[in-house]
């Protein structure tokens, strides 16, 4: 295990990322542009978002493998969806959108159903899918393509009914606290029973409160290891039991081992795709 680090080379992958006053609530993006042909193997490693990747490559695209199937071009995937690779050859741009849960449902309608997968966009979107990737192709700079991303993304915001604010305010305590934080607490905190607010949590959200923590705390885990922590440090900063915990919790949500964890790419970009504050996007 490494006990400090160093992330790997990023120098073949222009990143860009939306203007601050372009972004939607409980969605972000991120724009991928591979400089050089090259082979990918990639472990995606497991986010507490569900993930849009809407693939704007002129070839083949990535395969995206989990539970033994595979997904070629635009994609869903959804929470918790295990041992997942992105594997492919040559130049490739990608636009990627990461949505809460609570976002998610409005998007697709379907959060249930995507839990623990990877599903096609069309399968999603039907028709939709293709006329989305063709705009975004069209489209002469990231700038453009986060207006238009964020356009489609804004009418399907809208035209269905919201999540419970009761579950939305658990999935953000959740997040808050890190993972670290008792379902019937929570329960208490919004004026419902814990077996209400389980049953509408994992209908809605498409994971049940105590797995929704779960994923968090690795999350928390995952980024820390990826910053060069050793594992029994990230163990005892996580709330897990020990070292063993860690590594059982870190085998079941990504298939991996903390060291290969440590080491996963798109954790060592995620401050610069995914930064806290964007002052712009690149062109």
């Amino acid at each position: 295990m490494l006990s400090t680090g160093t992330p790997p080379d990023r120098a073949w992958v222009d990143i860009a990322v939306p203007r601050r006053s372009g972004r939607l609530p409980g969605i972000g993006m991120a724009g991928f542009r591979q400089r050089a042909p090259a082979l990918a193997d990639i472990a995606m490693v497991a986010h507490p978002s569900v993930t849009l990747i809407i693939d704007l490559s002129e070839g083949e695209g990535l395969v995206y493998a989990t539970h033994g199937r595979h997904e070629r071009g635009s994609v869903v995937i959804g929470l918790l969806p295990g041992d997942l690779r992105a594997t492919g050859r040559g130049v490739g741009e990608c636009l990627q959108i990461r949505l809460e849960p609570a976002a998610a449902a409005a998007v697709f309608g379907a959060a249930t159903e995507l839990s623990g997968t990877v599903v096609s966009l069309e399968d999603v979107w039907g028709r939709d899918a293709g006329r989305a990737e063709d705009r975004l192709r069209a489209a002469a700079s990231w700038d453009e393509r986060f207006t238009i991303a964020g356009e489609i993304l804004g009418r399907r915001l809208g035209a269905r009914p919201p999540v419970d604010p009761e579950v939305v305010y658990t999935w953000r305590r959740t997040l808050t606290s890190r993972g670290r934080v008792r379902v019937d607490g929570l329960a208490d905190e919004v004026g419902w029973s814990r077996k209400r607010l389980w049953s509408r949590f994992r209908s809605q959200l498409g994971i049940t409160p105590k797995r929704a923590a779960r994923l968090v705390r690795f999350d928390h885990a995952a980024h820390l290891l990826a910053s060069g922590h050793a594992a029994a440090g990230v163990a005892a900063e996580s709330g897990y039991v020990d070292q063993p915990h860690l590594h059982r919790e870190v085998r079941a949500f990504a298939g991996l081992t903390p060291t290969a964890v440590a080491v996963a790419p798109w954790l060592a970009i995620d401050d610069v795709a995914w930064p806290v504050r964007a002052v712009s996007s690149a062109e």
